[in-house]
């Protein structure tokens, strides 16, 4: 009888030990990371697909923009909740779950018949990404130590670079490859035996993690910062399009006291010793606040910049969506050689390496704007390719480290709150500077159909990029320089 009693004591004490991964499979991180590049090529690949299905399934230009920018903000919004539904109920059966819904949804985007459908299946499709893509970097963060949890790292930011620049090229090649007349629906329907097998191997080669303890849900905490995130996002991701109407500017406005709103809850909700859905204190480290800065600001001068050079190449240089693609793939190429190496290079440098990669952009983005005026002048596409590849390299530098600076001193107590909240910065980042560098471009173009135009209003963009550039190399020097420095 004492024996049982013991026992079923001991039994008691470990079922409330913090969950502890037993270990990565060499299998782990390339399943893990195949949620962060899909949930990242669907935000880019649909961009090349548009005008073949808007021509398919008759979708008028609202109907269109609704397509592309309802999946941005699903995926937007829903993050943070998402983050800290894998810390309570396990990341490894939440990644499954998220993968299996967005793989489901991306069958059913490219079987739609008519455009009400598609835009359906594209919200389930941003919401699931919104769920899967946090517990990426969660997964990362508990499961990896030491050094491995650098080169864990370092592959999640070149995994999701590649996502955002191959993106148009992978697109162009689908649709081009036309296999078994499928057209645009297979930048869709590719995912689905890609999300399968990922799905099935995570549930073998995954080891699950959830955060120490029992928290309990914080529904007011999720439904506050989910109406506070559409405040903020719908109008950045919407609001050009439409003209920039009043209920654009009372939703941005309204985002502030709703985000205020939701701080003080949560204080009060870990005062009181419940589980936030967020803990302030996280913003107390300086590597967490700076790094988030940095990650917003390099995004709001990357998806922006593949933006315009999309317009720039098809609209202005009236190239076919694969030949677009191939300029893309100089991006991609610089990209390539050098995130590969950053890890080593930050290892030397530190955060220095981010304003390095910015130094490399800079006088890549400068030899671009002479590129744009010399093929303008005299023609000849391939005047842009050595500023491109030089442009990736410089993305390549920057990208892993941003991502490691953040999360360097997450606790595995907060690794899906945090890493929800960096996720959500790269979508706010990237909005924000679709808006911002949309004002520039149509300002520039002046509603012109003229090619030449065109040339002048990516030539327009990319002094607006440079600037954000050279604003992202100023941030990092806040950023801490040793480990000593990261605790002030």
């Amino acid at each position: 009888m004492a024996t049982s009693a013991a026992s079923a004591r001991s039994s008691g004490r470990a079922a409330q030990l913090p969950t502890v991964p037993s270990g990565p499979h060499p299998a782990t991180l390339p399943i893990v990371l195949v949620g962060v590049f899909l949930s990242g090529l669907d935000f880019f690949i649909v961009n090349v697909a548009i005008p073949a299905i808007q021509a398919d399934l008759h979708a008028n230009e609202a109907q269109i923009q609704l397509i592309v920018a309802g999946y941005a903000l699903m995926y937007g919004v829903g993050m943070i909740t998402g983050g800290r539904l894998g810390d309570l109920f396990g990341r490894r059966r939440l990644f499954v779950i998220a993968l299996v819904s967005f793989t489901l949804a991306s069958a059913a985007c490219g079987l739609a018949r008519d455009a009400e459908s598609l835009l359906a299946f594209r919200l389930v499709q941003g919401a699931a990404a919104a769920l899967m893509a946090p517990q990426v970097l969660a997964l990362i963060s508990t499961v990896y130590t030491g050094a491995a949890r650098a080169r864990a790292i370092n592959w999640y930011g070149a995994v999701s670079g590649f996502a955002a620049v191959f993106g148009q090229l992978i697109g162009g090649v689908l649709i081009k490859a036309d296999a078994f007349g499928m057209g645009w629906r297979a930048c869709f329907l590719t995912n689905l035996p890609i999300g399968l097998v990922a799905s099935a191997l995570a549930m073998k080669y995954v080891p699950e993690s959830k955060a120490p303890g029992r928290p309990r849900l914080d529904l007011v905490g999720m439904v506050l910062v989910t109406v506070a995130l559409i405040a903020l996002c719908l109008p950045l991701i919407g609001g050009r399009q439409q003209g920039w109407p009043v209920w654009a500017w009372v939703l941005l406005a309204s985002s502030v006291p709703l985000f205020t709103l939701f701080a003080v809850q949560q204080n009060r909700v870990r005062a009181s010793g419940g589980s936030p859905s967020l803990d302030l204190r996280l913003f107390k480290e300086r590597a967490f606040t700076v790094g988030l800065l940095a990650q917003l600001t390099f995004f709001a001068g990357m998806a922006s910049y593949f933006l315009v050079l999309a317009l720039y190449l098809q609209k202005g240089r009236l190239l076919e969506p694969l030949d677009s693609g191939l300029v893309f793939g100089a991006l991609g190429l610089g990209y390539i050689i050098t995130s590969m190496s950053a890890r080593k290079v930050a290892a030397r440098l530190g955060p220095q390496t981010i304003a390095v990669g910015c130094a490399i952009r800079i006088v890549a983005l400068v030899l671009q704007i002479w590129a744009v005026h010399h093929i303008r002048v005299s023609g000849g596409i391939g005047w842009l390719v050595p500023g491109l590849l030089l442009d990736g390299a410089g993305m390549g530098l920057a990208i892993a480290p941003l991502a490691s600076t953040v999360l360097a001193r997450v606790s595995p107590h907060h690794a899906g709150a945090a890493s929800g909240v960096l996720t959500t910065g790269i979508q706010v980042g990237n909005g924000l500077g679709v808006a911002l560098i949309g004002l520039v471009f149509y300002d520039a173009l002046g509603g012109s159909p003229i090619a030449t135009d065109y040339s002048d209003a990516f030539g327009a963009c990319l002094y607006y990029v440079l600037l954000i550039t050279a604003l992202l190399g100023l941030l990092v020097q806040a950023l801490p320089k040793s480990r000593a420095d990261a605790a002030k």
